[in-house]
């Protein structure tokens, strides 16, 4: 079982690209004909980018796809550790980014933006902590509401994984049916409602606000999960289903979001729900590519991925929690020193991938280390934890390596043998 996936990377990255894109050049001006503004707007230029909505408009799937590949790289991470060590593992993998890029992030608005400072404290707060600011708040940067489905998601998987009874193969089960269900009643509420409907609302609601219900997302773990399993072993018919399941509930919550955009923004009203769709199902494809590619030589020494692809993977955090609010104000400031909008964007991206590499080369490492310092003085680290370069790198998992102990057979045990015989996979 590999302890990382090389192609994985540049398609983390070409993502969070996507997402930026979308933020920068089509939500930057659109949010304004749905009206859910966040603090970005404190930053922004007045600009605007409609001849670049046709294809600008759907990089906000870039979410569904990386919730697809954490599914993935957790059930990768977490088939190879102890509790303890997988918690210990995500912490030491979200917070130091996440508290560097808060923090910066907190300076410009206070610095460069023109709302209140005390505006920006409570959602300061919820950001270091990673506590989801619930259905009223605000988030310091509005792309923060993922990482409550994310730290959602991890949880469940800790859960299962204290349990030494519910495995992969279940978890990936239970989410299934779990937000397929809810994804085939938020189509039949898209059928017979309007946006301005108290039911389509509700359905809207557990997509960004309750996140971390996982309701509308459950699907995209649950499909990682089972590509993950397929990278180690066939799918039984049953499991396949499951595959489909996922698929046709994952494609289902984007339509459902993708038809709200097209209704409620009059600029892209002509354009096709089913094309962020295909932008995903590209990108599941290439996941798929991968696990299959794993699974066809587990018998055979891979050869060590290049370097810079490793780099790509460990810019894409950062990149993901700073392109919004900070590239906001980059922006506008190249705008004011006299550059062209078009130009601005992709200076401001350059910029913040040199500015991410930093980061997450220097920064995110030396806070790692303090931290790592302070769990050890006050209780034993688990060695997996300080020495699994892939605990950190966000697109490979814990290396706790072979024969460590049998404390993850219960979440791992069926990745090697059929599901139903209970036998440990060699790991």
């Amino acid at each position: 079982m590999k302890n990382h996936f090389p192609l994985l990377d540049p398609l983390r990255f070409g993502t969070a690209l996507g997402v930026a894109i979308f933020h920068q050049m089509f939500w930057s001006w659109a949010w304004v004909s749905i009206g859910v503004p966040g603090f970005e707007r404190y930053v922004a230029a007045d600009v605007l980018y409609p001849s670049a909505a046709p294809f600008t408009w759907f990089g906000w799937v870039g979410v569904e796809i990386f919730f697809v590949i954490s599914g993935f790289v957790i059930a990768n991470s977490a088939s190879r550790s102890s509790p303890t060590e997988f918690l210990l593992g995500r912490a030491l993998r979200l917070y130091p980014a996440v508290w560097v890029c808060a923090t910066a992030t907190l300076l410009v608005l206070v610095l460069f933006g023109s709302g209140p400072a005390s505006e920006f404290i409570l959602p300061y707060i919820h950001a270091m902590l990673l506590v989801p600011k619930g259905v009223t708040g605000q988030w310091l940067d509005g792309v923060y509401w993922t990482l409550a489905a994310e730290t959602a998601f991890y949880g469940l998987v800790f859960c299962a994984m204290l349990t030494k009874k519910i495995t992969l193969r279940h978890l990936a089960w239970g989410l299934t049916i779990y937000s397929a269900v809810f994804n085939a009643v938020a189509l039949l509420v898209l059928s017979c409602t309007t946006p301005s409907d108290l039911p389509y609302l509700v359905i809207l609601m557990f997509r960004v606000p309750c996140a971390a219900f996982l309701l509308t997302h459950g699907c995209f773990f649950a499909l990682g999960i089972w590509l993950f399993i397929s990278a180690n072993r066939k799918l039984t018919a049953l499991e396949r289903v499951a595959v489909a399941v996922t698929c046709l509930s994952g494609a289902a919550e984007i339509y459902f979001f993708a038809s709200f955009f097209l209704t409620c923004i009059p600029a892209i009203s002509g354009q096709s729900a089913f094309a962020p769709i295909m932008v995903w199902a590209v990108a599941v494809s290439l996941i798929a590519y991968c696990a299959k590619r794993n699974r066809c030589s587990a018998a055979t020494a891979s050869p060590e991925a290049p370097a810079y692809l490793r780099t790509l993977g460990l810019i894409t955090y950062p990149l993901y929690l700073t392109h919004n609010v900070i590239g906001t104000e980059i922006i506008r400031g190249l705008v004011d020193a006299g550059l062209d909008a078009t130009s601005a964007v992709w200076v401001a991206l350059g910029m913040l991938v040199l500015v991410c590499w930093f980061i997450s080369a220097k920064i995110e490492p030396a806070v790692r280390g303090a931290m790592t310092q302070t769990i050890s003085y006050f209780g034993q680290l688990p060695a997996a934890s300080i020495e699994a370069p892939g605990v950190f790198s966000g697109a490979g998992p814990s290396a706790a390596g072979p024969g460590k102990d049998d404390r993850h057979v219960a979440i791992a045990g069926e990745l090697a043998a059929h599901p139903s015989d209970g036998r440990s996979s060699a790991t």
